[in-house]
């Protein structure tokens, strides 16, 4: 009945539409059926790290004897973390397709309070995968809240108050211990076969707090494309396991930085004239330009923590010479 049953992708609405007209309170999800494709036979990663997260969802599925025994509620934490185009949501769905689960896609930002979120959990239902994307960027949950809690007491002795224009956004009360207690709390005991999973670009801005192990069990992370990628890609989209210029993009992808979502693109034929070969070759010439790009300095794929940091200390040597 699981295997032929419609899966359903939710997502929350605004805790302020959820009663009608007649103060009814309506339910606070909202739904589509979930017909993503995508599955780990299609999902561009190293086999052996593939497997590993197979085995784990595996043993997940099938411990309710375990998890009653060791005294812990039936549910269990992924981080995925990595640069944009990693494969994060695609791991998602491959992970509902091959559970057969539902999705709960949380958006934090129309969750009013933390009693609002607690409700949303118990309105999900068991054999379901509750996800919140780009943890980073939800709401003040991240390891710098303490930070801008100093300067707005800083901002409160310094002189009056500012215009109200100028005033923080409070629609959103969700703190980080809500989001804490929503995770492993005593709520987080009501139901059961339950997969929480977060995505971020940033893992080290998240605060220690929310991504320990117990709440986030197991951390994965989605890298750039290596060789054996390149390899599942290049049988997926061309359908060749060979070709002379193989060794060159292994060469390439051991000096330089892409993930599989642009790897992918170059493979992708542009138009019937298009083949292996050109497809081939239009990735390395890819990857020689960012190697290029690499050597004089030029970032071809930003977007990580390394980036921000650098960012941060060029600011702070040009202020510096400012001085």
């Amino acid at each position: 009945m699981v295997q032929n049953r419609q899966r359903k992708l939710f997502t929350n609405i605004s805790t302020h539409s959820w009663s009608d007209a007649d103060g009814l309170v309506r339910s606070a999800w909202s739904h589509v059926v979930f017909e993503h494709p995508k599955t780990f036979d299609t999902l561009a990663m190293d086999p052996a790290k593939k497997k590993e997260i197979l085995d784990d969802l595996t043993m997940f599925k099938n411990g309710k004897e375990y998890y009653a025994r060791v005294g812990k509620a039936w549910k269990r934490g992924y981080l995925l973390y990595g640069p944009p185009g990693t494969g994060k949501s695609a791991m998602i769905a491959a992970m509902a397709n091959y559970l057969d689960y539902d999705i709960y896609d949380i958006e934090l930002t129309s969750v009013h309070s933390n009693t609002d979120l607690r409700k949303l959990f118990i309105e999900t239902t068991s054999k379901s995968i509750i996800v919140i994307e780009d943890i980073d960027c939800s709401l003040d949950l991240t390891g710098a809240r303490k930070k801008k809690e100093a300067a707005a007491d800083d901002d409160k002795k310094d002189g009056p108050p500012k215009p109200p224009d100028m005033k923080k956004d409070t629609s959103s009360k969700v703190t980080l211990s809500g989001l804490l207690n929503f995770i492993d709390g005593l709520w987080s005991a009501c139901g059961g076969e339950r997969l929480i999973v977060f995505t971020t670009n940033h893992v080290k801005k998240l605060d220690p707090a929310l991504i320990r192990r117990g709440r986030m069990d197991k951390h994965i992370e989605m890298s750039y494309c290596c060789f054996e990628a390149f390899k599942f890609l290049a049988k997926t989209y061309l359908e060749v396991d060979s070709h002379g210029l193989f060794p060159a993009v292994k060469k390439l992808l051991s000096e330089v930085d892409m993930t599989p979502a642009d790897v992918a693109e170059n493979l992708t034929p542009k138009s019937l004239e298009d083949n292996a070969d050109s497809c081939l070759a239009a990735l390395v010439k890819e990857l020689e330009k960012l190697k290029e790009d690499k050597a004089n300095g030029r970032n071809g794929q930003g977007g990580g923590d390394d980036d921000d940091d650098d960012d941060e200390e060029d600011n702070a040597q040009a202020a510096e010479k400012d001085k």
